[in-house]
């Protein structure tokens, strides 16, 4: 029986079964911490002491590794214009090439030599192309190991978390820093616990979980969340199955997607421990005893923003699509509609590993690829594709009639060959399926399982593996959950008051403008068109900020202003200038519901103050609403904000000196973070570091 999910929102209790010893318990100062605090807690610098970390709290960070791959020499040449020589810990920075790998160009050519003499003059662990996918490789080889702070200058580094390891993404400043000074910042962000009850039906697998939960949870619901997985549906997940949950936990708007470290993964080491070349310097019989005797869990009163549940028996196959991932359907409704496809792909650092590709072969075993269909393969690693090889599964898809591509990213990013043209249906094992991505604008692009893909190149069109046996599918059910408000818990408060340096002021004041609209996305906050000059002066940067939101914005605004608006505020590109735009009108904050990852970071980068007050703007909002207010884009309210920095308050008041509307703990800003700020910004504190 194939059926819809079943999810809801709501207190759960931890409660997956693992034998392995506990050894850390709640900290002692009392304050309870969860896996991801308890981590971060590990690899924070700089701390106050007795201080305990927790959501919300800025923090610089050093990383056990930091992987970079083909833009590592963008980020080379950003290092080096820091004035910085020598990487700080070449053992800390890994670089693969894996993104572009089918461009022969004397340029792309001349890029990849660069970084190869960059990473050989460094002494960095380095990948040629061909090797595999950096996430792949960073599995592979131990980088991203149980309990580390592994991160990337890639997206989907929340991969790592699929053995136990907090992988999060950072930008190309932020590897510089890396490099140059060993550590970056970090704010840690809420917490939201996913328990998977039950067990998966045959014939559905990891990549059906992440697919319906981007699909049924599509408001928003995890964004710039850390996720925790636990339950005892854990048990019968596979680690290749968590490994490609936790990558798709990035389109579901997460910044980690961290699965516990239990018997499933501590039994999947011992078996590498006997594959790997030993010695190995990070995956050891030594280095699997140290997690399985020092396990370090949640504590069982730890504080989650949200706490959803997913109920894996009531599971049927899922595809995301067409060219979204919030859009999930029931396979069965999509077979029944005969959807012709012209190009499958099973590639990426999704959905490539060695048990994708047995199952597609599984699958495919007997048949061949459908007349007008092209199914193209890539293995996640060199390694993978040599185990395929000796299987025999990878013989199985190429006399099939598939494709092969060499092991990276390709096609899942729109490169090389194999892109969808117009008009075109494509099925694919990745991540992504974003209009445009993996070709034309006016192709349609749908996610699967590897299993429903291959089924697909055999079919012609999209259908069941069964249907290759001559069974029919059955159809799928109705739709079978239940979705409440999430309960919020308090974070617990500091108990002392931080510190503040010489040169950081101790509180930040100014008027709140109300920008009312969620998703304001870079393009809004500073043109495209002004994205690639880099001459532009401060004075246009200043005079063009927000006009693609509203072009009176200007107008309506004075220096000292403070920003308040939506949600996912600073969504789309990685331009920094949308910070920089912003602190060009004098504007040292901004406030909002949520914010795009990458714009906070790169507001930070530069010396721009963020602050998620979702409180405060549902407050505005009511407000307006009530008094029947006629608004204009953008709204001076009159109200003023005091954000104490020293006691990590924020206070709100109708009026310069009017009642208090609004009082608001807020994450406290560290020292370190102070001295970026202090400093102008992460490039200038780098270089004030080269120079000590």
């Amino acid at each position: 029986m194939f059926r819809k999910p079943a999810l809801s929102f709501g207190r759960l209790q931890t409660n997956w079964s693992n034998s392995l010893r506990r050894t850390l318990a709640t900290s002692s100062s009392g304050i309870p911490q969860n896996l991801t605090e308890k981590i971060v807690q590990k690899y924070a610098v700089g701390l106050a002491p007795g201080k305990v970390v927790q959501s919300g709290d800025y923090v610089s960070i050093k990383p056990s590794h930091c992987m970079s791959h083909d833009n590592s020499w963008p980020v080379a040449m950003k290092f080096m214009g820091l004035g910085a020589t020598r990487i700080k810990d070449n053992r800390q920075v890994v670089m693969t090439l894996d993104h572009d790998v089918q461009n022969k160009t004397e340029k792309n050519l001349l890029k990849y030599k660069n970084i190869e003499n960059f990473a050989k003059k460094q002494g960095v662990d380095f990948y040629p192309a061909g090797r595999g996918i950096g996430h792949q490789i960073m599995v592979e080889e131990g980088y991203a190991f149980p309990y580390n702070l592994t991160v990337a200058s890639d997206s989907h580094s929340n991969t790592y978390g699929g053995v136990g390891c907090l992988g999060t993404p950072i930008v190309r400043t932020d590897a510089a820093s890396i490099w140059a000074t060993g550590q970056t910042w970090w704010q840690i962000p809420p917490v939201a616990q996913v328990e998977l009850q039950g067990r998966l039906p045959a014939g559905v697998s990891g990549k059906d979980v992440i697919v319906a939960l981007c699909g049924v949870f599509n408001n928003d619901e995890v964004l710039n969340h850390a996720i925790e997985f636990v339950g005892d549906g854990l048990a019968h997940l596979s680690v290749d199955e968590r490994l490609t949950i936790a990558n798709m936990t990035t389109e579901w708007g997460a910044l980690s997607g961290l699965f516990p470290v239990d018997d499933v993964l501590i039994n999947w080491y011992k078996e590498r421990v006997q594959r790997l070349p030993q010695p190995h310097p990070r995956v050891s019989e030594q280095s699997v005893r140290n997690i399985e005797e020092n396990v370090i869990e949640a504590d069982s009163n730890a504080v989650y923003a949200k706490k959803l549940t997913l109920d894996l028996d009531s599971l049927s196959p899922y595809v995301s699509g067409p060219n979204s991932v919030k859009i999930s359907t029931a396979l069965a409704d999509l077979a029944a509609q005969n959807l012709k496809i012209h190009k499958a792909y099973l590639v990426s650092c999704t959905n490539s590993r060695l048990s994708d590709i047995d199952a597609a072969a599984n699958v495919i075993r007997g048949h061949k690829v459908a007349e007008g269909v092209e199914f193209y393969i890539g293995a996640a690693s060199s390694n993978v594709q040599a185990d395929a090889e000796a299987n025999g599964s990878w013989k199985t898809l190429l006399d099939a009639g598939a494709i092969p591509l060499p092991a990276g990213c390709g096609p899942c990013i729109g490169l090389g060959a194999g892109l969808l043209k117009d008009g075109e249906v494509g099925i694919s094992a990745t991540n992504r399926n974003f209009k445009g991505r993996m070709g034309s604008r006016d192709a349609l692009a749908y996610l699967a399982s590897p299993e429903v893909v291959a089924a697909s190149a055999a079919l012609g069109r999209m259908g069941f593996p069964e249907e290759l046996e001559d069974k029919a599918f059955p159809a799928a059910d109705s739709i079978r959950n239940s979705i409440t408000i999430p309960k919020v818990e308090a974070t617990a408060e500091a108990t002392t008051a931080g510190d503040i340096l010489p040169g950081f002021p101790e509180s930040i004041e100014g008027e709140l403008v109300l920008c009312d609209a969620d998703n304001i996305n870079t393009d809004a906050i500073y043109p495209g068109k002004y994205t690639y000059q880099d001459d532009v002066p401060r004075e246009k940067m200043a005079e063009v900020c927000m006009e693609n939101y509203d072009p009176d914005f200007g107008k309506k605004t004075k220096a000292g202003d403070i920003i308040i608006s939506g949600f996912n505020f600073g969504t789309g590109s990685s331009r920094e200038q949308a910070a920089t735009a912003i602190l060009a009108r004098d504007m040292r904050m901004v406030i909002a519901g949520s914010f795009g990852n990458i714009f906070s970071r790169n507001s930070i980068n530069n010396a721009l103050l963020t602050l998620e007050i979702p409180a405060l703007i549902n407050m505005l909002r009511e407000k307006y609403n009530k008094e029947g207010v006629t608004k204009d884009i953008t709204q001076r309210t009159g109200w003023f904000v005091k954000y104490d920095v020293k006691n990590s308050t924020v206070t709100v008041r109708d009026g310069p000196e009017g009642p208090v509307v609004l009082t608001q703990k807020v994450g406290e800003l560290g020292k370190n973070l102070q001295e970026i700020i202090v400093k102008g910004g992460l490039e200038g504190w780098v270089k004030a570091e080269i120079q000590k």
